[in-house]
């Protein structure tokens, strides 16, 4: 491993003082036990940084637990710790030992006995730290949602238009096109409620399927469960993406009873393409209609902090009284000076 190589590197590189030769020879041994084995600490922590400072948000830790499963980035932690302790209690025990030895062969067969179980210690990690390599990959492929902050989520089966909706709503600019799974990761953007900033998250096409999820099924999940404060549930009920309204009234009832807490507001798109007599709201992404009433309604659910005053009452609000205040005495001019 390339941890190991930089630690004996760094090792090698020991030039200590010494009066005399036994004791230059003792030093460098004991200089390469301590360099080799605070080389692999230190990285073997930087290895693992990225999870514990700062700790994951709850979203974070719902996604990889949704890619990876439940404990798999626990246990490469925990591991990685444990092997950072024992190799610190093989550094004092070789540090020990070498103060007790006499002669350049039996320090190198020392040292060399050093090496040799700082790396079987290496090694026994190598497959946890290649995991949360590939977890520090995944996470920082996926946008930084901020945990403090209002989040509406736009989830739904595939090809029922939230890229397309996503757009309308927000910064973001989503990929969008005819046909289903365009979205296969999460994308955010952001829109002024108030005087708050709104996370807009779109969302992979859910089919429903709990236990047989493809990744970007999973991810979609992941930010309904961990990063959501409002849902937006679309509905297709044209037919054009590939599925009944009927399978997609079984996805949205699934979520209400297992998330009871969590606003979820169903709406119907692709109005342009189909009206039809419901209750519940009809919206375009092409023309835009019912655009403005879903963000009204996406304001109430949201309540945010800083509320803005409706524009009709900023309009007609009269301006508050000035009060008089009293006229300053007039500046006298100076004289001028004679001769």
């Amino acid at each position: 491993m390339e941890i190991l190589d930089v630690a004996f590197h760094r090792a090698s590189l020991a030039t200590p003082h010494g009066q005399t030769k036994p004791e230059r020879d003792r030093r460098r041994a004991e200089l390469k036990i301590v360099r080799a084995g605070a080389t692999v600490v230190r990285h073997l922590r930087l290895e693992s940084r990225r999870f514990l400072k700062p700790p994951l948000t709850s979203f974070e830790r719902t996604l990889v637990i949704e890619r990876f499963g439940e404990g798999t980035l626990d246990r490469a932690l925990a591991r990685v710790r444990r092997a950072e302790e024992r190799i610190r209690g093989l550094q004092h025990e070789a540090e020990r030992s070498t103060r007790r030895l006499h002669g350049p062969e039996m320090l190198g067969d020392a040292v060399r006995s050093y090496y040799g179980r700082l790396s079987s210690f290496v090694r026994e990690v190598d497959p946890d730290l290649l995991r949360l390599r590939e977890v520090d990959r995944f996470l920082a492929g996926r946008p930084k949602v901020n945990p403090d902050q209002p989040t509406l989520v736009v989830a739904g089966f595939p090809n029922v238009g939230k890229s397309s909706l996503v757009g309308r709503l927000s910064t973001a600019h989503p990929k969008v096109a005819d046909y289903p799974f365009t979205t296969l990761s999460i994308a955010l953007g952001h829109a002024d409620v108030g005087f708050d900033r709104l996370q807009v998250v779109d969302t992979p096409g859910v089919l429903g399927r709990a236990r047989r999820a493809n990744p970007a099924e999973a991810e979609a999940e992941a930010a309904v469960r961990g990063a959501a404060t409002v849902v937006v549930f679309l509905l297709d009920p044209t037919g054009t993406g590939g599925h009944t309204l009927e399978e997609q009234e079984q996805l949205l009832e699934r979520w209400r009873t297992e998330l009871p807490n969590l606003p979820i507001l169903p709406v119907e798109t692709k109005s342009d393409l189909l009206r039809r007599e419901t209750d519940r709201l009809q919206v375009s992404s092409v023309t835009g209609e019912g655009v403005a009433e879903l963000q009204r309604r996406i304001r109430e659910l949201v309540k945010p902090k800083g509320e803005l005053p409706p524009m009709e009452e900023a309009l007609v609000e009269s301006p508050p009284e000035i009060e008089d205040l009293p006229t300053p005495p007039p500046k006298r001019g100076r004289r001028a000076r004679s001769g």
